[in-house]
């Protein structure tokens, strides 16, 4: 059976496709489920062979908010257009009861003491201190400075688990909905992103939100706010004491009645194509990796490295579907608390042999691959420009996978290939 499985003339069939062709052969008592056996204890197929199930672990919402403004949700839109007011990136923050949102600019490599400070000026002085907030785990939002200012505050923090952006939906949404509008208001109004982003976020908290069946405007300050669009006249209206306290309390009560159940209608729908995948501590799993190269390179063998590494212990069980594993060193820039939906269980075999050290993984769960020379140069001419080029030699590739790429990026990103002599 293992030369019908490992050799160059076979590579790794499935159980079906090798029990079809075996079968032609041989045949024994049993045979169809030792194959099955066989395969499913392959080291190589565990590591990576591609997963066709449903995606495991079912859908968890989070805990609908008491009132506004208290449980937050935070992001980032980064490699945006660099403007004039030296702005490339916005920080997108979502009131997870209200949907409002606000938008605000600024620029990567400000230090979180800046962004700390625009924090407390624009949410905190506006909408009070929040009880928690849901982020993903970047830099900004694990850093010991914004820890301790959010502990000071008695802000609980909620991260994500690792590599699993699908936990802060909400922000992800927003940011979708965003970029659109930034996209629209470019093509038609012209000028710079940020130019048009303080409009941009007055136009999606004045608009319907499907979800709570009303503008973020109108849960938050209960009516939508007057616009050149929108020409009703507002009035003075009075609401004194108990009528003013029965009408927000009315409202707080239908946007918590719609958000349960467009909770409920998601998880349904989402659960449909989900499965129950549960490990107990002391078992053994694979992690799942993504196979780049580096930020520049997307190249051959980076692509047709193991989709899983490992296998890694489960030390415990972290909420309903993320588990802590036990990590080596390599790995201990790597947060090690995993969604399910990143984990294979381990199929155990005599025969494996186990060698961690084979396989470089990054900080950001990638394989690692760096470049190692520079083989050639050349230009490639455009009609209006030069581009300089570069030949570039990766760690761990033969001669013939090099791959070209601009001067100019690998200069920013490896300034070691391009001794200050001579280059």
């Amino acid at each position: 059976m293992s030369e019908a499985h490992n050799s160059q003339y076979s590579i790794h069939p499935g159980s079906t496709k090798m029990y079809k062709d075996l079968r032609q052969i041989f045949w024994w008592h049993g045979m169809k489920r030792e194959v099955a056996r066989f395969v499913s204890r392959c080291l190589v197929c565990q590591q990576v062979k591609a997963e066709h199930q449903r995606t495991a672990g079912l859908l968890q919402p989070l805990p609908i908010p008491e009132w506004k403004w208290e449980h937050l949700t935070m992001d980032f839109v980064t490699g945006l257009p660099r403007t004039q007011r030296d702005n490339n990136a916005i920080w997108v923050i979502v009131d997870r009861l209200t949907k409002s949102a606000r938008f605000m600019p600024f620029r990567v490599g400000q230090s979180t003491e800046v962004l700390a400070e625009m924090y407390m000026r624009q949410i905190v002085s506006q909408h009070g201190v929040p009880v928690s907030i849901v982020s993903d785990r970047d830099t900004r939002f694990t850093s010991h400075f914004w820890k301790s200012l959010q502990k000071s505050l008695a802000t609980k923090l909620k991260f994500s688990s690792a590599y699993h952006p699908q936990t802060d939906g909400q922000s992800e949404r927003t940011i979708q909905t965003l970029e659109d509008m930034l996209r629209a208001c470019t093509l038609d109004f012209g000028g710079a992103w940020d130019d048009h982003l303080h409009l941009v976020e007055f136009s999606y908290n004045n608009s319907y939100h499907d979800s709570i069946k009303m503008a973020p405007f109108e849960a938050l300050y209960g009516r939508k706010c007057r616009s050149p669009v929108c020409w009703t006249d507002v009035g003075e209206r009075q609401l004194l004491g108990p009528e003013l306290v029965t009408q927000t309390v009315d409202i707080i009560k239908a946007i918590r009645s719609h958000l349960q159940a467009a909770q409920d209608r998601q998880k349904m729908w989402a659960d449909k194509h989900r499965r129950i995948l549960e490990f107990q501590p002391g078992e053994h799993v694979f992690l799942k990796i993504s196979p780049t190269k580096g930020t520049i390179r997307f190249g051959t063998r980076g692509k047709l490295s193991p989709r899983y590494i490992g296998p890694f212990d489960i030390l415990e069980k972290v909420g309903n579907v993320s588990y802590r594993l036990a990590l080596p060193p390599a790995l201990e820039g790597v947060h090690n608390v995993f969604h399910v939906s990143q984990l294979r269980r381990y199929v155990p075999d005599t025969s494996h042999i186990l060698d961690h050290s084979e396989i470089t993984i990054g900080p950001t769960l990638r394989i690692e691959q760096r470049p190692v020379g520079i083989l050639d140069r050349r230009d490639k001419i455009l009609r209006n420009r030069v581009i300089p080029l570069v030949r570039v030699a990766w760690s761990r590739d033969s001669p013939g996978d090099s791959t070209w790429e601009k001067e100019e990026d690998m200069r920013k990103q490896y300034p070691y290939l391009f001794p200050k002599t001579g280059q």
